[in-house]
């Protein structure tokens, strides 16, 4: 054993020193981490704590593995929640990482995994060790760990999501009109990422109305197909149900759907408008469908199953964007890791009808092409978008772009060459892939990348564009150039060739120390500005700096000491009717 140990140890470093030093050939281009295939912001993205608590779970000490005391394992539990289980899972079934259960690890046994755990791998495993992230006691005490059985997380079924359930406001009680001043089609929902809140600003006059306490690090905020209902979801899985007409919009319905979660929407079927409102989570992996004006949860249904491409059993296939059709009374649902889209009808919940689309694993965010017919979503690590007729409900193609496309919603705009596109930036390299959307009027580029602009770097988060603009933004928040994730690049639509403009945004905000991570462009509801987030510490300060998009200088700067780390930003009218 030792001595496959010891060859396995030799073989993994000569791979290891030859990536390096192709990488090191290859030069800066790729924001490296300090290990080949990796980079920084993979890294940050894939690395980033998960929601779920690591003392709820059942540990499982004993059996085949090494001796732990029970300090070593919490320690060791710890760590794998905040560094490992985004990757590999958390029951270790390997998601975008591979699986480490421990019919693989008892076999490698304890040398070989510290040295993987220390050294990384060409295919991207972060090196901890070399790194510094970990300690050797830390990277010893993680190798026994993952010899034994994964801690079992507890599930969350119909009885925990009432027993968090609360409407504090009944909708009989609630205002019969709007109550404020505010032009609320104007208004944006802020996430305080690190604070668990969102800030309720008022776009015309850019003061903060109110402050609103929900869960940790709201990952995205959807508006009610009327407008009037704001539904933010944080990663913790506690959702919000906010009403924009009282005299100070705040809470009016709360409910907490799991441990971990990204994603809320609300029906927007012309005859369905606010009836029902949906969130899926990553744990347990299941999406909720709920009662539009209380936030009572009605049916739950799990998406383990089985994966498109080996047809094998997953037993943790994360719920990722979810988006309201507009042809049918449906939910479009992306399981993460098997890579199917769900197709969930809502007519009848009872009796409910889901078409199972095969995409590609790994399925993440995305949004409409401008028509709203087309829904493009990125299988981030498989490196495809995902197109889907939401019409017939049926796979139209899978397109090769560049690597991890990262979207958010991606960005509609008529190429002067092309015609109609939508665009997405990516993670992991500076590319921006335009994709041709008219298979009528432009057939001959329909579903094809058309263009791949070169960005700053890699890195991105999102990217945007509206209607009224000639602009596209393309933010690089996770790139580990300060001067880079600092700042964002702009193209004139109309000469894309000419390459992009950089805006040096975190200047503009004129802030202390800290890393000032520029973020998520978001456009007003006429489409003469775009704001962006200058995301600080938890403890500096931040801000937010609207531009003129026409002249492309600053506009103004909103300062507030209760903006503590704010991130993504969505205006009411443009969430509304998925513009962007």
């Amino acid at each position: 054993m030792k001595v496959k140990q010891h060859i396995g140890h030799l073989f993994l470093m000569s791979t290891l020193a030859v990536s390096m030093q192709a990488a090191l050939a290859a030069g800066g281009a790729g924001a490296s981490s300090g290990h080949p295939g990796t980079t920084k912001g993979e890294m940050a993205y894939e690395g980033a704590p998960i929601a779920t608590k690591p003392d709820v779970t059942k540990d499982l000490i004993g059996g085949e593995g090494p001796p732990m005391t029970k300090a070593e394992f919490a320690r060791a539990k710890q760590i794998f929640f905040e560094r490992c289980a985004g990757c590999h899972g958390v029951l270790r079934k390997g998601a975008t990482g591979k699986p480490l259960t421990t019919d693989i690890t008892r076999k490698r046994g304890t040398e070989y995994l510290k040295t993987f755990i220390t050294y990384g791998s060409p295919r991207g495993m972060p090196n901890w060790g070399t790194s510094g992230e970990l300690s050797p006691k830390e990277v010893d005490i993680m190798a026994r760990y993952l010899q034994h059985e994964p801690p079992q997380p507890p599930e969350y079924g119909m009885k925990e999501m009432k027993a968090t359930w609360k409407v504090l406001v009944p909708p009989e009680k609630r205002p019969k009109k709007q109550m404020n001043d505010l032009n609320l089609k104007n208004v944006f929902s802020v996430t305080l990422r690190d604070k668990g809140q969102v800030a309720i600003i008022d776009g015309d006059t850019k003061k903060i109305v109110n402050v609103v306490n929900t869960g940790y690090a709201v990952h995205i905020s959807r508006l009610s197909a009327s407008g009037r209902y704001l539904f933010v979801i944080g990663r913790d899985a506690k959702i919000n149900m906010i009403d924009l007409w009282m005299k100070k919009p705040d809470t009016v319905a709360e409910i907490k759907v799991g441990m971990e979660a990204r994603s809320v929407e609300t029906s927007k079927y012309k005859g369905w408008e606010d009836k029902y409102a949906i969130a899926g989570t990553y744990w347990p992996p299941q999406y909720v469908i709920m009662d539009g004006q209380t936030l009572e949860p009605l049916k739950i249904v799990s998406t383990r199953g089985m994966t498109v491409d080996t047809q094998e059993y997953h037993p943790e296939p994360r719920v990722a964007a979810i988006v309201a059709s507009h042809e049918h009374p449906e939910f479009i649902v992306n399981v993460k890791e098997t890579g199917k889209v769900l197709m969930v009808n809502y007519e009848d919940i009872d009796n409910l009808k889901v078409t199972s689309i095969d995409a590609a694993r790994f399925l993440h965010d995305g949004g409409w092409d401008r028509t709203q017919r087309y829904f493009l979503t990125a299988a981030n690590k498989s490196n495809k978008i995902a197109v889907i007729d939401s019409k017939t409900d049926k796979l139209v193609k899978l397109i090769e772009v560049g690597k991890i496309p990262h979207p958010g919603r991606g960005a509609n705009f008529d190429d002067p060459k092309y015609g109609p596109v939508w665009a997405t930036s990516h993670l992991g390299d500076e590319n921006i892939a335009v994709i041709g959307t008219d298979p009528k009027g432009h057939p001959q580029y329909a579903w094809k990348v058309v263009r791949m602009l070169k960005g700053q770097g890699g890195g991105s988060l999102f990217i945007k564009t509206h209607p009224k603009s000639h602009h596209l933004y393309v933010d690089t928040a996770l790139n580990p150039d300060d001067k880079i994730h600092q700042s964002v690049a702009v193209f004139d639509i109309n000469n894309l060739e000419k390459g992009y403009k950089v805006l040096p945004i975190a200047d503009w905000a004129k802030l202390g120390e800290g890393p000032k991570r520029v973020v998520q462009p978001e456009f007003n509801q006429r489409g003469d500005e775009v704001w962006f987030s200058v995301w600080n510490g938890k403890t500096q300060e931040s801000a937010l700096v609207v531009v003129n998009d026409k002249t492309l200088k600053p506009k103004a700067v909103i300062k507030d000491k209760r903006l503590i780390t704010p991130t993504g930003k969505f205006n009411v009218y443009n969430t509304m009717h998925d513009i962007y």
